[in-house]
C-alpha cells in the first residue's frame, strides 16, 4: 500500500537510486549534504511516496514570494517515480499533495520546469491541468562560481 509521507535523512540511499533513475546520478555523500539544507529550510519540503518502507517516489517543492503578483509562487523542482511504479497514479498523488502544501503556505500559483526531452512528463502534467507557457515566457540560467571546491 503507497504512503505518503515527509522524507528523512536516513531515505538517502533511496534518493540517489531515484536521482539516477531520474537522470542526475550522485553518490550518497552529496544527497546527505542536500539533504542538510533541503529538511532545514522552511520554505522547501520533500514529500516522498513509500511502499512496504520503502521509499519510491520523492517530489521537491520550493515556496517563493513574487513581487510582480500578490501571494507566493510553489515551484514543483523535481519529480520521480521508481519505474516500477509508474502509470500507478503515485505521481499524481504526490503532485496532489504538493498543490495542498502550497496552498497552505499562500501560494497562488504553481510552477514546473522540465526539460524539453521529456515528452512523457509534459503530457502528465498537462493532464494535471499544467499549461506550457514557453512561447509566452523565456527561462534562462546561468552557473555561479561560488568559490567552493
Amino acid at each position: 500500500m503507497i504512503r505518503l509521507r515527509s522524507v528523512r535523512r536516513d531515505d538517502a540511499p533511496c534518493l540517489v537510486a531515484l536521482l539516477d533513475e531520474l537522470g542526475y546520478p550522485t553518490d550518497l555523500p552529496t544527497v546527505h549534504a542536500r539533504l542538510d539544507y533541503w529538511l532545514d529550510d522552511p520554505s522547501s519540503s520533500l514529500l516522498g511516496a513509500e511502499d512496504d518502507g520503502e521509499l519510491i517516489a520523492v517530489a521537491a517543492l520550493h515556496v517563493f514570494p513574487v513581487l510582480e503578483r500578490t501571494g507566493k509562487f510553489g515551484r514543483l523542482l523535481a519529480l520521480v517515480v521508481d519505474h516500477r511504479y509508474q502509470g500507478q497514479g503515485v505521481g499524481g498523488q504526490l503532485v496532489q499533495a504538493v498543490e495542498e502544501r502550497a496552498r497552505d503556505a499562500g501560494c497562488t500559483m504553481m510552477e514546473v520546469t522540465s526539460s524539453r526531452r521529456r515528452d512523457l512528463a509534459h503530457r502528465f502534467y498537462q493532464g494535471l491541468g499544467y499549461e506550457d507557457i514557453c512561447a509566452s515566457s523565456a527561462r534562462f540560467t546561468k552557473t555561479l562560481d561560488t568559490g567552493r571546491p
